[in-house]
């Protein structure tokens, strides 16, 4: 087959380049050209942007880009309250200095359920698994322990020029509201579309049965990035002025409203903004012939010369396809072939860009690699599996030392020293559940754990947030008898001999279930007042051959406002319907008359006296911001 001439080539750019041309116009002149004709084709036809070698960014015609949904956007990617328990943000699977992927190595044991084997999968740690009603219920891969994903997750950074998301591309580059089914974007808008499915996955964020009336009801009361600590200045200023979310939505959007497709227009406005374009490689091809090392320089040119620019194409380092490159047999995840029917499509998956590929910690859709030298190595060799298998894959062959100045080249010629160093627009927040952060809560040491009489020693599942004015404290118990009767006790005294006093009770329950398993919810008042207490929380289990119950290990919880210092939110809408009115008062004589934990308003906490009544009063007659 004859080579296409720069002619045809030229009219393709100029026919697609309303949609990032610059990708098949640099697919075929790889093929057919220099790859420096391909630089100068999508020099000419790609509109790049000021001082940039890559094009515009796509934005769907009815989400345009502005400063306050950016902000909102920006703000509602790295709060952890969007999950169910307080425990996941989007950030949390896509931090920044990691290339926008995940940095955790959390493992999942694959279709063979068995860790330590082949089809092992490096994926990202979600929640632990809860039913409908929030209860904490066993998994059968991962206990109570946080369930893994079955892939590993893409980077967000430039993800803006993809037109369908997700390994397998399931999120469409069209919008439709979760709720009604209309279409309401209906190009451009595959980061509107693959935002909406983590707050509902009982994986990664949410109980079974999650919808969106719930995540929206819980953000219209939420204090934003109330977990955060080390808030970057441009949304700082934006929370603590705004105060709530409900104002946060309607200066992006004109009103309080909080729905779905808002969420998930905010969330895909601000990531059209990690748009990564200053790698030394970009300097390179402009003209600096210093920007990159020699054995770089040399990777470079070999990338262009063993076929690697076929699908990682310049200046994207992707072609925007799926392809099946062998890494692992198709039984265990066919890929785009799940999302199309088309046996074709098996093994496929989507063809990530390599811009920063040199900040993460794993590679492939799962995980499999660890750096680099691995996957260069892997594409060098001749262990694929066959099955659907790319026929570019058996033309990639090099030495050692090729192999070598390729890894070079992707190691650190296309790293852009912002996203390195966590530079606007990719700086963050740090998050509540961030390697190296203190435990809060903190389980005790285990000489304060008490078996029953069969030697079973109760586990304490001690994972949300303290926070104050949360509705989602959550404590769970296993490793008990089914049936078992259980206590939850708190005291703001510490353990005496292993044993928290049992000041307060918190829930009495059943244990039930093949692996029995019992939930405690602990709503914590809107009060400042709470700031800074600490608290000793322990199972007690009742055992008939026992004269003392079982004890778990006891934990300590030390209540916090966040950032803000609850200044941020209302305590006085004590509702939470917007409004501050007689209606408040009613609802808090009503939670304090039945021993609602929410009126637990002052200390000492656990006894309801006047104290809870007069901080009541002294919130209200404060009103809202």
């Amino acid at each position: 087959m004859a080579a296409p001439t720069p002619r045809c080539i030229f009219a393709e750019a100029s026919r697609m380049k309303t949609r990032h041309a610059q990708v098949s116009v640099a697919a075929l002149t790889t093929l057919a050209a220099p790859m420096g004709l391909a630089l100068f084709l999508y020099r000419a036809t790609g509109e790049p942007r000021g001082g940039s070698l890559l094009p515009p960014v796509p934005i769907p015609d009815g989400n345009p880009i502005t400063e306050e949904k950016r902000v909102l956007g920006k703000i509602l990617f790295f709060d952890e309250q969007l999950s169910t328990d307080n425990t996941v943000a989007c950030a949390t699977c896509h931090q920044m200095t990691n290339n926008g992927a995940d940095p955790r190595i959390a493992i999942h044991p694959g279709l063979d359920a068995i860790l330590g084997t082949p089809d092992d999968i490096r994926g990202s740690a979600g929640v632990i698994r809860q039913d409908d009603q929030t209860n904490y219920e066993p998994d059968p891969l991962f206990v109570l322990s946080p369930q893994v994903t079955t892939r590993s997750a893409n980077s967000v950074i430039n993800a803006a020029y993809h037109r369908e998301l997700f390994w397998d591309g399931r999120a469409p580059e069209t919008l439709t509201d979760p709720d009604s089914g209309v279409e309401v974007l209906g190009n451009n808008a595959a980061l509107e579309s693959q935002t909406l499915a983590p707050p509902l996955s009982s994986v990664e964020m949410a109980h079974a049965g999650r919808d969106w009336s719930q995540v929206t009801t819980k953000l219209a009361h939420a204090r934003p990035l109330a977990l955060a600590s080390n808030v970057p200045p441009d949304i700082a200023d934006a929370v603590l002025d705004a105060g709530s979310y409900p104002e946060l939505f309607a200066r992006a959007f004109g009103d309080s409203a909080i729905t779905p497709e808002r969420i998930a227009m905010a969330v895909a406005t601000y990531e059209r903004t990690l748009i990564s374009d200053q790698s030394p490689w970009d300097a390179f091809v402009q003209g600096d012939t210093n920007a990159l090392t020699a054995a770089e320089a040399r990777g470079w040119a070999a990338f262009q010369a063993n076929q690697c620019a076929v699908c990682h194409t310049p200046p994207l380092f992707t072609n925007d396809e799926f392809r099946n490159i062998g890494v692992r047999p198709l039984i265990e995840d066919n890929g785009r072939q799940a999302v199309t029917g088309d046996p074709a499509d098996r093994g496929k998956f989507k063809v990530p860009g390599l811009r920063n590929t040199g900040l993460k910690r794993t590679y492939m859709h799962n995980g499999e690699f660890g750096n680099l030298t691995t996957v260069v190595g892997f594409y060098a060799g001749n262990g694929q599996v066959p099955d659907n298998l790319d026929p570019v894959i058996p033309l990639i062959n090099f030495p050692p030392q090729v192999a070598a100045d390729i890894t070079a080249f992707l190691q650190n010629g296309l790293t852009d020293p912002r996203v390195a160093n966590g530079e606007f627009p990719f700086d963050a927040p740090d998050l509540f559940f961030r390697p190296g952060a203190p435990f809060n809560p903190q389980v005790l040491g285990p000489n304060t754990a008490r078996p029953d009489s069969q030697g079973r020693v109760p586990q304490v599942v001690a994972r949300t947030p303290p926070l104050i004015g949360s509705d989602d404290f959550r404590v769970g118990v296993r490793n008990v008898a089914d049936g078992a009767t259980v206590t939850l006790v708190m005291s703001m005294t510490p353990p005496v001999n292993g044993e928290v006093p049992p000041d307060t009770v918190i829930a009495t329950l059943t244990a039930e279930g093949d692996d029995p398993v019992a939930t405690a919810h602990w709503p914590i008042a809107f009060s400042r007042t709470l700031n800074g207490q600490s608290l000793f929380m322990q199972w007690r289990v009742d055992d008939p051959n026992l004269d003392e119950p079982a004890l778990s290990r006891a934990f300590r919880a030390d209540l916090f406002c966040g950032f803000g210092d609850c200044s941020t939110g209302c305590a006085a809408d004590f509702n939470r319907d917007q409004r501050v009115n007689f209606f408040d008062i009613a609802e808090f004589i009503a939670a304090y008359g039945r021993g609602d934990s929410k009126a637990d308003m002052a200390l000492p906490l656990g006894a309801f006296n006047f104290f809870d009544v007069a901080e009541f009063i002294g919130v209200f007659g404060e009103g809202c911001p």
